[in-house]
């Protein structure tokens, strides 16, 4: 890449653990402006895929997109198509507009395969959406549940059934934080939506450990929860990003029943050890919506 791989939030970061160095010299040949093939041949493989999108108001949303395998293709090594069926956040992906940067997640939990990509909309209409990859990476393995997913369109509830609250998470909310082994987190380096360099821009994370490694605290502020920050690949994408925009996207998964809960947050990062507190503003809950099941 020509651009410089991390930004400022990420250095601190790396300047923190003492691998600013090192990091200087991996990022620009771990990170490419392109796809290689085992990269877009995976995205081709994949039922669902998940985006980091900033809305109109500068709140970095998580996004779940599906649809039967096949359903991304890449007709060259730096665009994605996503022909969608299913959207768990619909009025905010037709709201994509040339430009809008975003992050997009691959991940294949049965066999631990994960891929990043970051860059920007070409366009969104009919339900596809096509992406110009500004940046692309892969992920190591940890902390990934082994458990496969199917797309099943017929068990998509006809209507949904939406449940919209403030900075109280609802009992059923709350019981699908304490039993997660698994989230995702959307976050950003800034409230804009349209900061075409990278790495300036959106991005989507993983987030894995045993059930209950998300703990929840009720305070006259609301739901906070706790996040361990478990050793990674040193990159700190999301830390660097909550460094210098500390708003975040939430999106938790009930694998047993097809629940999509949506979290809007404010974050703190606590240091020794690092852990994100995550105070909750908003959060939405779509009972059964998600068209994915799933095989432990």
């Amino acid at each position: 890449m020509a651009a410089p791989a991390f930004h400022a939030g990420e250095r601190v970061w790396h300047e923190r653990h003492g691998i600013a160095e090192r990091m200087a010299e991996i990022g620009p040949r771990a990170i490419r402006d392109f796809m290689p093939d085992q990269h877009r041949e995976l995205f081709a493989e994949l039922p669902f895929v998940l985006l980091g999108v900033v809305d109109p108001h500068g709140q970095p949303r998580a996004v779940l997109l599906a649809g039967p395998r096949g359903f991304i293709r890449s007709p060259d090594a730096r665009t994605l198509e996503l022909r969608f069926a299913y959207a768990s956040e619909p009025a905010l992906v037709r709201d994509l507009s040339p430009g809008v940067v975003l992050g997009l997640l691959g991940i294949q939990p049965h066999t631990r395969r994960r891929n990043r990509a970051n860059g920007f909309v070409v366009s969104c209409t009919d339900g596809t959406l096509v992406i110009r990859v500004a940046q692309s990476f892969g992920n190591c393995p940890k902390y990934i549940t082994q458990r496969e997913a199917h797309f099943e369109p017929q068990s998509n509830a006809a209507s949904r059934r939406v449940a919209a609250g403030g900075a109280t998470l609802s009992e059923v909310a709350q019981k699908i934080v304490a039993n997660a082994d698994t989230f995702f987190i959307a976050s950003a380096a800034s409230g804009s939506r349209t900061e075409h360099a990278p790495p300036a821009g959106a991005d989507i994370s993983h987030r894995g450990g045993a059930p209950g490694f998300v703990q929840l605290e009720q305070s006259e502020r609301g739901t906070v929860l706790l996040v361990p920050d478990y050793v990674g690949n040193y990159m700190f994408n999301t830390l660097g990003n909550l460094t210098v925009h500390p708003r975040a996207g939430l999106l938790f998964l009930d694998f047993d029943h097809g629940d999509v809960l949506s979290i809007e947050v404010d974050t703190s990062i606590l240091s020794d050890p690092a852990r994100l507190e995550l105070s909750v503003r908003a959060h939405r809950l779509e009972r059964g919506s998600s068209p994915l099941r799933w095989d432990a």
